[in-house]
């Protein structure tokens, strides 16, 4: 999922996890694109019972719309994601 910084967009997928039982799923899809991810960050907020997570990416659009969609399918969870303008 490589792409050189002229065809690649930076972007923040913010994932919340209201079923932790998609945990093992959410880091089996992150896996997969490992290799575009430049940092992340998880939090879990106990008194909401849920956990957050901020994933910063440097990809292709159509990866990044990829690695989204699959995460947004998953039961429980909800995915948002901003793209920069460059």
């Amino acid at each position: 999922m490589e792409g050189n910084s002229t065809q690649t967009r930076v972007a923040v997928i913010s994932i919340i996890v209201e079923n932790p039982d998609s945990a093992a799923q959410i880091n089996e899809i992150l896996h997969s694109a490992a290799d575009c991810i430049i940092g992340r960050m998880g939090l879990p907020y106990k008194q909401k019972g849920i956990s957050i997570i901020s994933v910063v990416v440097d990809a292709e659009a159509d990866v990044i719309s990829t690695v989204s969609g699959r995460l947004g399918r998953l039961s429980g969870v909800t995915v948002k994601t901003a793209y920069s303008k460059k």
